[in-house]
């Protein structure tokens, strides 16, 4: 690998701007091109769903990095810029102005777009109060229409549509939340966490309304409005907002396009290269083998961007990369601080620490002796234990982890010297 070679890297996201950065803090000093398709400067995402939609951020306070810290690193950052087309035979990508790009190696950072509500297509996508929330564009218009008194309707109950709700009611809107699954955050936690936020939406006045099927939309006259969400039981909601978040699907058409395998997110390999060696992929578009689960996954979150984009750096500059960590995700509603550690899928016991009741409690997914993922509400030590456990693949005693009276450091402490006397 030549440290002289030209580096492009499609996607102008935290994954992308990260393997950049990275580049040159492991001595890459050839050339970093950084091409994305939005104009605003790079910025971070979560908090568009927290603090920027509660007015608490600024745009300013987002960016991933100042501007003059692209210039003073010798990275050209070329917003504005679409990628059209990958040429892996003269190693060039195409751009919608018609100018082309040449690489040495390529990155692909492409990250994902809000899954579309098919029953939104046409009017009610246009319309002006109508959105997805994904772009600074987007919070910038949620947070102009949270006027109190209004009434919102969210259509998902995963953690950003509860993230929005949350931040709604601290607005004084009136608001309604849909999902077509019996419960929120089926998806991801069990039905006693699930409950949880359920019963914490409920009493701070968000209207949850389960195994709803949205089937349309009321329009104003002009069609520039949706006035009603219409529900497939002949449910009629009035609404003055109304924000989609049903999930995110992986921008990999320009890598299917150019032949490159792709599966549910670009498949890459332990040195997250693609089926081209040139080429790599990283972040939320990128779908790997997990050492931790044995299987094949694709991870939205930005603790595992940036570990992927720091591994990638590494790998360029022929350093060795950290091993692979448990993935995480946090989540803020209202007063409470989610952070989660694993994945979850497939367990077979869930074992409660805590009090619910209290909002201070850690939920422990097993298989077995093994801790698969643990949801820890206001519990930042035993998260942080959990990431050792997880990452270690610490067999635990599932007795000993439901007396709560005995510290979780003690437990490991057992594991591990249960592992060292076999």
């Amino acid at each position: 690998m030549n440290a002289n070679d030209n580096v492009l890297i499609v996607g102008t996201g935290l994954a992308g701007v990260e393997v950049a950065f990275g580049l040159r803090a492991n001595g890459w000093t050839g050339g970093i091109q950084l091409v994305g398709d939005t104009t605003v400067i790079p910025h971070h995402l979560p908090p568009l769903s927290k603090a920027y939609l509660a007015g608490t951020a600024t745009a300013e306070s987002l960016y991933l990095r100042t501007p003059e810290a692209y210039t003073a690193q010798n990275i050209q950052l070329l917003g504005g810029r679409q990628v059209t087309a990958i040429d892996r035979d003269r190693r060039q990508v195409s751009l919608a102005d018609g100018r082309t790009l040449d690489y040495d190696r390529l990155v692909l950072a492409t990250g994902g777009r809000p899954r579309p509500l098919p029953v939104a297509a046409g009017d009610a996508e246009t319309a002006r109060n109508f959105r997805y929330l994904r772009t600074l564009e987007d919070a910038e218009s949620i947070r102009q229409q949270l006027i109190p008194g209004n009434r919102l309707v969210v259509i998902g109950g995963g953690y950003v549509g509860l993230e929005v709700a949350a931040v709604a009611i601290k607005a004084s809107m009136q608001v309604t939340l849909l999902d077509t699954a019996d419960r929120v955050l089926a998806r991801v936690t069990a039905p006693p966490v699930s409950a949880f936020y359920q019963r914490l939406h409920s009493e701070a006045g968000v209207d949850i309304r389960t195994g709803m099927q949205v089937c349309g939309f009321e329009m104003s006259a002009d069609r520039k409005l949706v006035t009603a969400v219409l529900c497939e039981d002949g449910t009629k909601l009035p609404a003055d907002l109304v924000i989609a978040g049903i999930g995110l699907m992986p921008n990999c058409e320009l890598a299917s396009s150019a032949g490159l395998q792709v599966d549910n997110g670009i498949v890459v390999n332990g040195q997250m290269l693609t089926s081209d060696p040139a080429i790599m992929a990283v972040g939320d578009c990128a779908r790997f083998h997990s050492q931790l689960y044995d299987r094949w996954v694709r991870i939205e979150s930005v603790p595992n961007a940036l570990e992927q984009a720091r591994k990638v750096a590494a790998i360029l500059c022929g350093k060795v990369p950290r091993g692979e960590a448990a993935p995480w995700f946090w989540s803020d509603q209202y007063e409470i601080g989610l952070k989660i550690v694993g994945l979850s899928e497939g367990y077979d016991r869930i074992i409660i620490r805590g009090a619910m009741e209290r909002a201070d409690f850690s939920a422990f997914y097993l298989r077995g002796e093994r801790v698969l993922a643990v949801d820890a509400v206001n519990r930042p030590v035993e998260f942080n234990l959990s990431k050792q456990i997880i990452t270690d693949r610490l067999p635990v005693d599932p007795s000993l982890l439901e007396d709560d009276s005995l510290p979780l450091k003690e437990i490991i402490a057992a594991a591990k010297a249960e592992l060292s006397s076999v």
